[in-house]
């Protein structure tokens, strides 16, 4: 910062030469020092002051092995190989502009033709860091690939397809201007391109989930043939029972009257007739009729629906929420004090036996619950199949 020369500065050839040859080889001596170019220690933009050319590292290199002892530096290596393979514009974010001058002086310094620096700015998305390696070290997440980390694999995983991602980046273009991105509209993007082929399912969360017995429903199941997707036929068909005693969402039932009319979906119009409730008011139980002559239009509420029986698979649904409460981290913070207490949250669920079917990495939708990323696929019934709830850029997971 202060611009002091360091006390090698005035080496003689004959030292320098000398000291270049213990880095060479890796020598006690040689791991000792770098080399600099001899610039201008009181050049004004500090990146010009003697900046370091070479380091050693004796580790081995993970292509070619222990050959070198020592590395060009990533400002000297930069300029040198763009000049050498003839590169016209060199493209780089704006957080190198005070660098530039560098960049052309190396070229310069050594007689090679000059590349056309064009410079944008970094793409900066809300709750993000690059402390990644404390994460995992501390086991705060399951591995690089995890859902919560803002890498591609980690969006990849949660349900992002790389043909979003590409869309995404196409459309901020190459600005210079700093931006500080929102998620929802890259997951607005992903919900587009997933939406019309991805296959349709439906779920129950298990926890008080209630019983509704139509007396005047089946009194043998039967089965229909159902598109998986009603408007997109690559996505096939799926078996769907009706039973006389079917499950609802707990939500959907204690929003439903004496005497209502609903519309159960794929089926038709029922008529609630009782209302069971438990000491604390939590609605336990619903008793009604088929009335499928009903039109659906004239109905408030839409319930989906499972049937009763022992064919429904077991699904753990998750969601995810930012590693960090903050949503810009200045210079200074320290990450830890934001730390997210709680970024994953869990909910059993049942689900329609069609989805034993599901194979990992496919998306779909369940109905009035959102998209999901299948992560394990179904094995057993005491296993549980796992789902990885996927942003719409709109809602939160019912579930969370």
């Amino acid at each position: 910062m202060v611009g002091i020369e360091s006390k090698c500065r005035n080496n003689s050839v004959e030292e320098n030469m000398k000291l270049w040859k213990e880095m060479i080889v890796g020598s006690e001596r040689g791991l000792q020092c770098c080399l600099r170019g001899k610039l201008d220690m009181k050049d004004p933009n500090k990146s010009l002051r003697d900046l370091v050319y070479y380091r050693c590292n004796p580790l081995p290199h993970h292509i070619i092995g222990s050959q070198y002892k020592m590395y060009p530096s990533y400002d000297f290596a930069c300029p040198f190989v763009d000049a050498r393979q003839g590169i016209s514009h060199a493209l780089r974010s704006s957080e190198y502009h005070d660098r530039n001058a560098q960049y052309y002086r190396i070229q310069e310094d050594m007689g090679m033709r000059k590349a056309h620096i064009y410079e944008f700015s970094r793409l900066n998305m809300v709750y993000t860091l690059r402390n990644l390696l404390w994460f995992v070290q501390n086991g705060k997440v399951d591995g690089w690939d995890d859902p919560r980390f803002p890498t591609i694999q980690g969006i990849v995983s949660r349900g992002l397809k790389v043909e979003a991602l590409i869309q995404f980046i196409f459309e901020q273009g190459a600005s210079k201007n700093l931006n500080l991105m929102e998620w929802d509209k890259l997951w607005t993007i992903n919900k587009k391109i997933i939406d019309p082929v991805c296959p349709r399912h439906t779920a129950v969360i298990e926890e008080r989930r209630v019983l509704l017995t139509l007396t005047n429903g089946p009194d043998e199941p039967f089965v229909r043939i159902m598109p998986r997707h009603k408007k997109y036929e690559g996505t096939c068909e799926k078996e769907t029972t009706f039973t006389k005693r079917i499950w609802l969402d707990h939500e959907d039932a204690k929003s439903v009257s004496v005497d209502e009319e609903v519309t159960l979906k794929d089926w038709g119009n029922a008529i609630v007739k009782e209302i069971s409730r438990d000491q604390d008011g939590n609605v336990t139980e619903l008793t009604g009729v088929l009335h499928l002559e009903g039109s659906v239009k004239t109905t408030k509420l839409k319930l989906t629906w499972l049937p009763k029986t022992s064919e429904l698979v077991n699904l753990t649904l998750v969601g995810f929420d930012y590693l960090i409460t903050k949503k810009k981290l200045e210079e200074g913070d320290n990450f830890i004090n934001v730390l997210n207490p709680c970024t994953r949250f869990e909910s059993a669920a049942l689900g329609d036996s069609d989805m034993r079917n599901l194979k990992p990495g496919e998306v779909l939708q369940l109905e009035r619950n959102g998209y999901f990323i299948c992560d394990v696929p179904f094995t057993t019934l005491s296993k549980p199949i796992l789902l990885f709830a996927i942003p719409d850029g709109r809602q939160q997971p019912v579930f969370k």
